[in-house]
């Protein structure tokens, strides 16, 4: 009976650490999607002072 409750304690972990992985990649994908816009961002607002300054 303790081997089995073992096994079942081992496949519980592994399913939240699968998870815990899955939520990881998916803020550093958030935060690569969030520096992307803002660099964009910024890039807008350089080209606008340029035309400004023409």
């Amino acid at each position: 009976m303790i081997h089995s409750h073992d096994i079942l304690v081992r496949a519980h972990v592994d399913a939240r650490l699968g998870e815990a992985q899955q939520c990881r990649q998916g803020r550093q994908l958030a935060r690569v999607l969030h520096s992307g816009r803002r660099a964009e961002q910024l890039a807008q607002q350089a080209r606008l002072a340029i035309a400004r300054t023409l």
